[in-house]
C-alpha cells in the first residue's frame, strides 16, 4: 500500500525520495500512528514533504489516493454556487431506483459532462440531465445516479459516484497564487543564513556528551556561540500615489520579513528615489534622511529589496526636476545607480501584474536600472528574487 501511495504523491510532483519513504515505513513499524487516517496524514505529510511549499500538492495527492479526489481535467469552479445548493431531496424507491441507467463508462461520463457544461445556463434541481441538485442526473448532488459524477457535495450519501470534485478549502501554496504573510515567510526562509559569533553562551550537547565520554564519564562540557542570522536586509518601500491599490501585500510582505529577519532596516520613497528617503510617513516632510547617509552607513554586503509598480512618468526617473512631489536637483536614474553601484546584492519587486508591465515605459527604464533583477509580487516573484539575492 505505502509503495502505491508513495507513487501517488511522485504523481502529483512532490519531490520525496526513497529515502523518506523509507523513514514513512519505519514510523509505521514503530507504531507512531495506528489505525487513524487523520493520523496518518499527519506523519505521512511531515516525512514527505520537506518544503511548505509542497503541502497543496501533496494533500491532493492524499485525497485522490484515499478519498477518491482527483483532479479532473475539466475545469468545474466556474459553476454558480446556488446550482449545487441543497433546497430539496428527493426520496426514490427501489423500484425507481432500478430504473435509472447508467451512462456506461467513465469516458462517456466525462465526454457528457463536458458537453453539459458547454450547453447548461441556470440551476436545474430535481432533474435527470443537467448539472444540479436532488434529481437523478450523474452530474451533481444531493441526488442518486448509479454512477456519476459528484460536485459539491461534502460527503457520500449512496456510494455510487466513481469520480468527485470537491471544492478544497485549504489554501493553495502553488506559486501561481496571490500570496499571504505565511507563504512569504516559506519562501523568505530560503535567504536566511545562520553563523556563529560572539561569546560562548549555547550548550553544545553533542560535544559535551563526545567530551565526557573522552573524559572517562566525568562530566566535561563544552559550549559554542549563539547562532545568529548573518543576513542583512535593507528594504526601500514605494508609497503613496498608485501603491495605495497594493496596501495589503506590501504590509504582508512587512510582516514576514520582520518575523524572518533581525538585522533589518527600511526606508520609503515615492515613485523614484531621490536625494532623500523617510522612515515615518507621518514625519516624512520634517524628518527626511540623506540618501548618501544611507549608503555610508550600510555596507554592501547589505541585500537590498525595493517594492514598487514602478508606475510613473518616464520624465520623473530620467530628468532632473522630475519628481512629482520637489525639485530634485539630480534625476532619479543617478540616484538609482549610485545605490546600485554601492550594495552587491539589489532586486525590485513590483505588485502590478506582470502582463501589464509592457505598457510602462517607466517599468521598463527600472528594470534596466537594476539590472533587469524586477520580480512580479507573487510566490514564484519572490523565491525567484531571493535566488538572485545568494
Amino acid at each position: 500500500m505505502l509503495i502505491d501511495f508513495f507513487i501517488k504523491v511522485r504523481e502529483y510532483k512532490v519531490p520525496c525520495t526513497l529515502r523518506e519513504l523509507l523513514d514513512l515505513i519505519r514510523a509505521l513499524e514503530q507504531k507512531v500512528v495506528f489505525a487513524n487516517l487523520d493520523d496518518f496524514y499527519i506523519v505521512s505529510r511531515t516525512i514527505l514533504v520537506k518544503d511548505e511549499a509542497h503541502f497543496d500538492k501533496f494533500d491532493r495527492a492524499f485525497a485522490d489516493y484515499f478519498k477518491g479526489v482527483v483532479s479532473l481535467d475539466l475545469d468545474l469552479s466556474g459553476i454558480p454556487k446556488d446550482w449545487l445548493e441543497k433546497q430539496l431531496e428527493k426520496q426514490l424507491s427501489a423500484e425507481e431506483k432500478e430504473k435509472i441507467k447508467a451512462l456506461g463508462s467513465l469516458d462517456k461520463l466525462m465526454e457528457t459532462l463536458a458537453e453539459r457544461l458547454k450547453e447548461q445556463e441556470k440551476r436545474h434541481q430535481g432533474g435527470n440531465k443537467w448539472i444540479g441538485t436532488g434529481g437523478t442526473s450523474p452530474f451533481g448532488a444531493h441526488g442518486y445516479n448509479p454512477e456519476g459524477i459528484r460536485i459539491g457535495q461534502d460527503t457520500s450519501r449512496h456510494r455510487k459516484a466513481i469520480k468527485v470534485w470537491d471544492k478544497r478549502q485549504f489554501k493553495n501554496l502553488d506559486a501561481n497564487v496571490e500570496i499571504g504573510t505565511r507563504n512569504m515567510k516559506v519562501a523568505l526562509r530560503k535567504l536566511r543564513q545562520f553563523a556563529r559569533s560572539g561569546n560562548s553562551e549555547e550548550l553544545a550537547l553533542d560535544d559535551t556528551i563526545a567530551a565526557t565520554a573522552r573524559n572517562a564519564g566525568y562530566l566535561d562540557i563544552k559550549m559554542k556561540p549563539v547562532r545568529h542570522n548573518a543576513i542583512k536586509v535593507l528594504m526601500f518601500f514605494d508609497i503613496g500615489g498608485s501603491m495605495d491599490d497594493h496596501i495589503k501585500i506590501c504590509e504582508q510582505l512587512f510582516s514576514a520579513i520582520h518575523g524572518e529577519f533581525k538585522n533589518l532596516e527600511f526606508f520609503y520613497f515615492h515613485n523614484c528615489l531621490y536625494e532623500t528617503v523617510w522612515k515615518d510617513n507621518a514625519r516624512r516632510y520634517t524628518e527626511k534622511i540623506d540618501l548618501l547617509q544611507v549608503l555610508h552607513t550600510y555596507s554592501r554586503d547589505y541585500k537590498v529589496i525595493f517594492i514598487g509598480d514602478a508606475t510613473m512618468g518616464p520624465y520623473e526617473i530620467t530628468y532632473p526636476g522630475g519628481s512629482v512631489e520637489h525639485w530634485n536637483e539630480e534625476a532619479g536614474s543617478v540616484w538609482m545607480k549610485r545605490l546600485t553601484e554601492h550594495f552587491d546584492n539589489v532586486i525590485w519587486l513590483n505588485p502590478q501584474e506582470e502582463s501589464q508591465w509592457p505598457y510602462y515605459a517607466s517599468i521598463n527604464i527600472m528594470k534596466q536600472l537594476i539590472d533587469k533583477k524586477m520580480y512580479p509580487l507573487t510566490l514564484a516573484g519572490l523565491e525567484q528574487g531571493i535566488k538572485t539575492l545568494l
